[in-house]
C-alpha cells in the first residue's frame, strides 16, 4: 500500500483556526481535537447518518459532544478509564449537571481556597467531578495527571482568575444536558469496549489513543498497547479513523497494518505548526477535502 502525505514542509495549506469552532466541552484537555472537529464532521458526513458513534478514548470529548450537538450521528458512546476525568462525566450525563454547574458559579477562586479545597477528599462522585474541573482549569496546561500543579501568573498575570470563567463552564455543562440522552458514557477500558462492539456494521469509532511521544507527560493511563489497537481497528468492521502524534514507530504500525495515513498540519496551543498523523481504511474523503 502506498502512503500518501499530503503536505510538505513548505505548504501554503493552513492548519484549522481553532477559534471558528464551537467550543462545547468543560475541560481545557491536553490533547484535546478541537482543531479536528472540521475533519470529523467531514468524515462523518460521508458515512450513513444512522451510525453509532464510538470514541473509546473520550478525554475532554469534543468528538462525541460536536457529533452530540450537530446531529452527526444517532447515538454516541463515550468511554474513559481515568476516575477523575470519568466522574466528570457520570456527573454531566447523569443526575448531576445543574449541581455542578452551580458549584462552579458559586465558588469563589483565590489561592487559599483552591489549595483548601484540593487538600480534601472527594466523598462523592460529583465532588469528584467539580474538584477534577477546578483542577483542569486551573493546573499548566489542563495537566491532570501526577507531577502537574496549579498556574501561578495565569493570563496576562492576572493569576488564577485569569483561567476560571464560570459563566461560559456553567453554559456548557447546561448545553449538555439537553443532549445527554443521546450519549452513553462508560467507564472503562477503550481497547476492551473496542474488542465487544468491532463486529457491528453500523458503527464508527473514533478513537484519539495516549500518543507515544507526550502521554506519559500529560495523562494518568498513558500505556497502552499500541500493537493490539492497530490490530483491533484493522479487523473493525465498520468504519473507524484514528489521529496519533507523528512518530515512526507509528506509521510503521499503519502500514503493517495495511490502513491508509496521511499528515494533517495544525496549531499548538503555543501556535507552533506541526504535523499529525490521520489514519483509517480509507481517507479518500480527507483527500478530497484538501484537494477543495
Amino acid at each position: 500500500m502506498g502512503q500518501l502525505k499530503l503536505f510538505d514542509c513548505d505548504t501554503t495549506v493552513k492548519p484549522v483556526n481553532v477559534a471558528s469552532v464551537p467550543m462545547r466541552s468543560p475541560f481545557r484537555y491536553p490533547g484535546g481535537k478541537t482543531w479536528f472537529v472540521p475533519y470529523v464532521r467531514k468524515w462523518l458526513k460521508s458515512l450513513d447518518s444512522n451510525i453509532e458513534l464510538i470514541e473509546p478514548f473520550a478525554g475532554g470529548g469534543i468528538i462525541s459532544l460536536t457529533a452530540g450537538f450537530e446531529n452527526l450521528a444517532r447515538k454516541i458512546i463515550m468511554i474513559e478509564k481515568d476516575e477523575d476525568i470519568a466522574a466528570v462525566w457520570k456527573t454531566i450525563l447523569g443526575q448531576g449537571g445543574k449541581w455542578l454547574a452551580d458549584q462552579i458559579v458559586n465558588f469563589e477562586v483565590n489561592l487559599e481556597n483552591v489549595q483548601t479545597l484540593l487538600s480534601l477528599h472527594p466523598n462523592s462522585t460529583k465532588q469528584r467531578a467539580f474538584f477534577t474541573i477546578l483542577r483542569n482549569r486551573l493546573h499548566h496546561g489542563g495537566i491532570l495527571a501526577h507531577g502537574s500543579g496549579l498556574i501561578k501568573n495565569g493570563e496576562n498575570g492576572k493569576g488564577l482568575k485569569s483561567r476560571w470563567y464560570p459563566g461560559t463552564l456553567k453554559k456548557r455543562i447546561m448545553d449538555i444536558t439537553m443532549i445527554k440522552n443521546k450519549i452513553k458514557f462508560i467507564e472503562g477500558d477503550g481497547l476492551d469496549v473496542i474488542k465487544k462492539n468491532m463486529d457491528l456494521s453500523n458503527t464508527a469509532f473514533f478513537i484519539d489513543p495516549p500518543y507515544t511521544k507526550a502521554g506519559r507527560r500529560l495523562y494518568k493511563y498513558y500505556n497502552i498497547d499500541h500493537e493490539e489497537l492497530f490490530h483491533l481497528a484493522g479487523n473493525i468492521r465498520g468504519a473507524f479513523l484514528i489521529t496519533y502524534d507523528d512518530a515512526p514507530d507509528i506509521e510503521k504500525l499503519a502500514c503493517k497494518h495495511d490502513l491508509e495515513l496521511e499528515r494533517v498540519l495544525m496549531k499548538t496551543t503555543h501556535h507552533t505548526k506541526k504535523y499529525e498523523l490521520v489514519i483509517s481504511r480509507d481517507l479518500a474523503w480527507l483527500r478530497k477535502m484538501q484537494g477543495d
